[in-house]
């Protein structure tokens, strides 16, 4: 078992017991794994996460560490013990 430590953000939190952070353990391997996870405890936020498709909604970013899935391996991107995986909504304007 390994230790994910997920960052959930203000907007989401009401979906997540009003938690900040939620720690949870399991034997996932990548981040759409580690996030199935994290939906069987909190299962409200999945639909606001994802699609229907399964795909990362366009407004959020998720990071592992500082790296932003989108620029690694999407949801099969690799997770190891004790890593943090943040969701950010996307800031944009000008």
């Amino acid at each position: 078992m390994m230790a994910i430590h997920f960052r959930v953000p203000t907007y989401l939190r009401a979906y997540a017991d009003g938690r900040s952070d939620v720690s949870i353990s399991t034997t996932r391997q990548t981040v759409g794994e580690a996030l199935a996870t994290l939906w069987k405890v909190y299962p409200g936020l999945r639909d606001r996460v994802v699609t229907e498709q399964g795909e990362v909604r366009q407004h959020l970013n998720i990071f592992v560490g500082a790296d932003n899935i989108r620029d690694r391996n999407g949801l099969a991107t690799e997770v190891t013990d004790g890593c943090e995986i943040t969701i950010l909504p996307s800031v944009s304007g000008g």
